[in-house]
C-alpha cells in the first residue's frame, strides 16, 4: 500500500518541482533584466525642479515607478511645444492616475537659459499638473541622462530644433522600457504608459477585438489636421491650448492664414497685431513652426473650413463633428435651467456656483449634435471667467449662443422665460418673470432692460 502511495505522489512531486524552478528561472531573468536597467545604469546625478527642489536622476525620479520621459527646451519653435501640447492630452487621459503610480519627466537641454522659474512659467502655459514635473540642471549631467536614455542627438546645423520628438517610457521595476514618438496619438500613448507597462494589471477596460474595430479612412487634410493641429486645437469644441478654429476662414483672411500656418514665427516678427493678440491671450504658447508649405496649408484650410460649414449644417462626417447626434431637442431646458441660475448669480454681483452650472451647459450642449458646438464653446469659454466682469462678458456670448440655437431649431426655452434687453450695453439675456433682472450691470441697475416679444434676430 505505502508502494502505490509514494508511486503515485513521484509524479506530482516532479511536476512541483519542474514548475518551481521554471517560476524560480522566471524570476531571476527578470531581476536580472531590472538590475541591468535599474540602479547600475541609470545615473542618480542631482536635478532641479520648475519648484527650486533638489531630486536625484534614479532614487527620487525613476526608482520604482511607471515614468514617461522626454527632452525639451522653452524656446523651441518647432517640436516641443506639440511634444507639450500632446503630453497634456495624455496625462488628461490618465487622470487621477498620474502622480499616483504614473509620472512624467520633462527635461531642459537648455539650463542656461531655462530656471526653474521659466520652467514653472512654462508648465503653467500648458497646464502641467500632479505628476508631471520639468526639470534642469548641469548641462554635461542631463546630456548623460539623454545618452542613457537614447534621447541625444548631436549638434547638427541642418536641424533647427536641435533635438528628436521622442518619448522614452518605461518601468523600473519591471525593467520594461521602450522608446516612441512623442508626437503619437495620445489614446495610444496613455495605453501604452498606463496599461502596457503595468502588464494590464490596472487596465480600465477590456480591449475590443480588431475584427470589431471600425475602418477609417483620412483624407489628407482630415489627418494633417489630426497630425499638426488637435493637440492644441480643436473645431466647434471650444478654446484648448490655442482657439477654436471652427470658422477661422470666414473671419480670418486666406493668404494671412496661409502665412501664419507656414511661418508663425516670421508673422509675429513683423509685429502682425492678430498674431501678437493670440499670443497673449493663449498664456504666450506659441504657434510652432510645422514645417508645412503652402500646399499644406491649403489643405489645412480647406479641411477646417469643410468641417465648419458641416458643423454649422449639422451634417459633418468627420471625427470632429460625426459623432454627435444632430436632432434637435423639443425643450433646451436642460441648458436653460443651469443658464438661469447664472443670470440670477450675475444679478445679485456673485459667481456662485457659476462655473459648474457652465460644464452641465456644456455637457447638455454637447448632445445637442454639431449646432450645439457654439454653445458648448461658449460655456467653456464662461468657465475660464476669473471675476465678475469677465463673467458678464462671456455670459452675453453664452445666451447669444442659445437663443440662436432656439431660432434655428425651434427647440422652446421652457415656460415663464423672458427674453429681456439692456440698451445700455446692447445685450440680450433670458430671465424668468416680468421683473427686469439684469446681470450685466448686478445690484447697480438690477432693473435696467425692458422684456422683448420674441427672441431677437
Amino acid at each position: 500500500m505505502r508502494r502505490k502511495i509514494l508511486a503515485g505522489f513521484a509524479p506530482r512531486a516532479a511536476l512541483c518541482l519542474t514548475a518551481l524552478v521554471l517560476a524560480a528561472s522566471h524570476a531571476a531573468l527578470a531581476a536580472a533584466d531590472n538590475a541591468r536597467w535599474g540602479a547600475g545604469y541609470f545615473p542618480n546625478v542631482t536635478l532641479t525642479t520648475e519648484d527650486g527642489a533638489p531630486v536625484r536622476f534614479y532614487d527620487d525620479l525613476i526608482k520604482g515607478k511607471i515614468v514617461a520621459i522626454n527632452l525639451i527646451y522653452t524656446t523651441c519653435k518647432y517640436a516641443c511645444p506639440l511634444e507639450t501640447a500632446r503630453l497634456s492630452q495624455v496625462a488628461k487621459l490618465l487622470g487621477d492616475r498620474m502622480g499616483r503610480d504614473v509620472f512624467f519627466y520633462s527635461i531642459t537641454i537648455d539650463p542656461d537659459h531655462d530656471t526653474p522659474e521659466v520652467l514653472k512659467e512654462y508648465a503653467a502655459k500648458y497646464g502641467a499638473g500632479p505628476g508631471w514635473t520639468f526639470l534642469t540642471g548641469k548641462k554635461e549631467e542631463i546630456e548623460l541622462i539623454s545618452r542613457k536614455l537614447g534621447l541625444y542627438a548631436a549638434p547638427n546645423p541642418s536641424n533647427p530644433d536641435g533635438h528628436t520628438p521622442m518619448l522614452v517610457i518605461g518601468n523600473e521595476e519591471t525593467g520594461q522600457w521602450m522608446r516612441n514618438s512623442a508626437l503619437d496619438n495620445p489614446k495610444f500613448l496613455s495605453r501604452t504608459i498606463g496599461d502596457w507597462l503595468n502588464s494590464w494589471q490596472t487596465a480600465r477596460k477590456p480591449t475590443a477585438s480588431y475584427a470589431d474595430v471600425p475602418a477609417f479612412t483620412f483624407d489628407l487634410g482630415e489627418y494633417t489636421f489630426k497630425n499638426h493641429c488637435a493637440a492644441c486645437h480643436t473645431i466647434g469644441r471650444g478654446d484648448h491650448l490655442g482657439p477654436d478654429l471652427m470658422s477661422v476662414t470666414a473671419t480670418r483672411d486666406r493668404d494671412w492664414l496661409t502665412r501664419f500656418i507656414v511661418s508663425p514665427d516670421q508673422v509675429r516678427a513683423t509685429g502682425d497685431p492678430i498674431a501678437l493678440a493670440l499670443r497673449a491671450k493663449y498664456k504666450q504658447v506659441l504657434m510652432p513652426s510645422l514645417g508645412l508649405g503652402a500646399g499644406d496649408a491649403g489643405v489645412l484650410i480647406d479641411y477646417i473650413d469643410k468641417q465648419s460649414r458641416a458643423a454649422r449644417n449639422g451634417t459633418g462626417t468627420s471625427g470632429e463633428t460625426a459623432t454627435r447626434a444632430t436632432t434637435a431637442p423639443a425643450s433646451l431646458k436642460p441648458i436653460v435651467d443651469p443658464y438661469l441660475r447664472i443670470q440670477r448669480a450675475l444679478n445679485a454681483d456673485s459667481l456662485g456656483d457659476s462655473r459648474n452650472d457652465a460644464r452641465r451647459i456644456a455637457a447638455e450642449a454637447g448632445q445637442l449634435g454639431a449646432n450645439g458646438a457654439a454653445i458648448e464653446a461658449a460655456a467653456a469659454e464662461f468657465q475660464k471667467a476669473a471675476d465678475l466682469e469677465a463673467a458678464r462678458t462671456a455670459f452675453a456670448g453664452l445666451g447669444d449662443a442659445i437663443m440662436i440655437y432656439a431660432k434655428d431649431s425651434g427647440a422652446t426655452i421652457g415656460d415663464q422665460i423672458k427674453v429681456a434687453y439692456c440698451p445700455m450695453v446692447r445685450k440680450y439675456w433670458l430671465q424668468k418673470g416680468e421683473k427686469i433682472q439684469n446681470p450685466y450691470y448686478g445690484k447697480a441697475m438690477s432693473d435696467c432692460g425692458r422684456i422683448n416679444a420674441m427672441l431677437p434676430r
